[in-house]
C-alpha cells in the first residue's frame, strides 16, 4: 500500500493487516452447503441467515451459487438493510441499487407483498440488478429504474395509469426526461404519476463513496494503479464532490418517504466527511426529520459514531468491511 494510504489508515485507527472473513447469505433451508463449497461456515450469531467462510475459498464455481441458493454479501452491509426494518406489504425504495446484494436481501425482507423500487444511475450497474433479481427468482414485486437518484420522483403507484393532457410536444419532452424502465415484475404496480400517492414507507440510501473502507475494494487498485487511488480516494476535491452528492442523496431519499416513514443512510467509507458531517448538514435543514436508535443493533458488534444513534462497523470492531449507518424517521 502507498504511504498517503497508510497515513489514512492509521488516521482512522486501522490496522492494514487485518484479517477479516467473508461472508455468504443464504436462502431459507439450504443444507448442501458445506459438502458443496469443502468448508464448515460459521453462523453469524448477531445476522440472521448470514455465515462466515475463510476469505480464500470461491464460491462463484460453486452448484449452489450458480443455482442461486446463496449471495456473497458483507456482514456490514447486512446490517444496514436488517436496521430498515423492512416488513411484508411496505413499499421500499433503494436509491442506490446496483450492484444488487442489499436490492435482493430487501426483497426477500418483503416477501409476497409490497413493492420494490431500485434505482441507479449506471446503466451497466442497473443491468446487473436485474441479473441478479433473475437469477434469484426475486423480480416479481421489483421495478428498476435508470436515472439519477438526486432527481428521481416517481411514487409507488397502485392506481390507474396517469394519462397526460398536455400538447403533444409537450408530453414527448417530458417522457424524454422521465427515468428509464429497464426491468417490472408482474406485481409492482402501475407505472406512472399520482398525486394521490403517498410516497415510500422505506428508503435506503446506501450512497456513492469513496468505498475507503472495503478493503476488498482498495486490493483492486493494485491492478488500476496507486495513482487512481490518489485520485479516487484521498483527493479532497473528489471528497468535496461526494459529500454534496451524498447530501443531495439523502435529502431526495427523504423527500419521497412518506410521513412516519424510515430511512437508513450508509456507505462504506471511514471519513467524518461523508458520513457524520452529512448527517449534521441534513439535520439541519430538514427538521421534520429525526435521528432514530436502531433497535436491532443492540447485540452488534459495531460501535458509535460521533454522533449519538449513528453506527459505524470497521475490521477491528466487527470483522466486516468499515460501514456507517445512520437512521431516519420523518415525523
Amino acid at each position: 500500500l502507498p504511504d498517503a494510504f497508510l497515513d489514512f489508515l492509521k488516521e482512522n485507527g486501522l490496522d492494514p493487516s487485518i484479517y477479516i472473513p467473508r461472508y455468504i447469505r443464504l436462502k431459507p433451508g439450504l443444507l448442501e452447503l458445506e459438502a458443496e463449497i469443502k468448508c464448515k461456515p460459521e453462523k453469524v450469531v448477531w445476522l440472521p441467515g448470514f455465515f462466515s467462510i475463510p476469505p480464500h475459498i470461491q464460491i462463484a464455481s460453486s452448484d449452489v451459487y450458480r443455482q442461486g441458493k446463496i449471495y456473497g454479501m458483507d456482514a456490514a452491509s447486512g446490517a444496514a438493510v436488517l436496521a430498515l426494518n423492512v416488513t411484508p406489504g411496505d413499499n421500499v425504495l433503494d436509491l442506490c441499487a446496483a450492484p444488487g446484494a442489499k436490492l435482493c436481501m430487501l426483497s426477500d425482507l418483503l416477501g409476497s407483498s409490497g413493492s420494490l423500487t431500485g434505482v441507479d444511475v449506471a446503466r451497466h450497474r442497473l443491468a446487473a440488478c436485474r441479473t441478479m433479481l433473475q437469477k434469484y427468482a426475486l423480480g416479481d414485486r421489483c421495478r428498476l429504474f435508470v436515472a439519477d437518484g438526486t432527481s428521481f420522483s416517481l411514487l409507488p403507484l397502485r392506481f390507474k395509469e396517469w394519462t397526460p393532457k398536455r400538447p403533444w410536444k409537450e408530453r414527448k419532452k417530458a417522457n424524454k426526461a422521465r427515468p428509464e424502465l429497464i426491468f417490472y415484475g408482474r406485481h409492482s404496480g402501475v407505472i406512472g404519476i399520482s398525486k394521490s400517492e403517498l410516497g415510500y414507507d422505506k428508503v435506503l440510501v446506501d450512497a456513492e463513496c469513496t468505498h475507503d473502507g472495503s478493503f476488498r475494494h482498495i486490493q483492486k487498485f493494485e491492478h488500476w494503479g496507486w495513482k487512481t487511488l490518489q485520485r479516487r480516494v484521498l483527493d479532497a476535491q473528489r471528497t468535496d464532490t461526494l459529500t454534496h452528492l451524498q447530501l443531495q442523496l439523502l435529502t431526495n431519499g427523504f423527500r419521497l418517504l412518506t410521513a412516519g416513514g424510515s430511512l437508513v443512510y450508509s456507505t462504506c467509507s471511514l471519513t467524518v466527511a461523508q458520513n457524520e458531517d452529512v448527517v449534521e448538514q441534513f439535520l439541519a435543514t430538514n427538521p421534520s426529520a429525526e435521528l432514530r436508535e436502531i433497535d436491532v443493533a443492540k447485540n452488534w458488534p459495531c460501535r458509535s459514531g460521533r454522533i449519538p444513534k449513528t453506527l459505524r462497523f470497521d475490521p477491528l470492531t466487527s470483522q466486516t468491511s468499515g460501514l456507517f449507518i445512520a437512521k431516519f424517521v420523518k415525523l
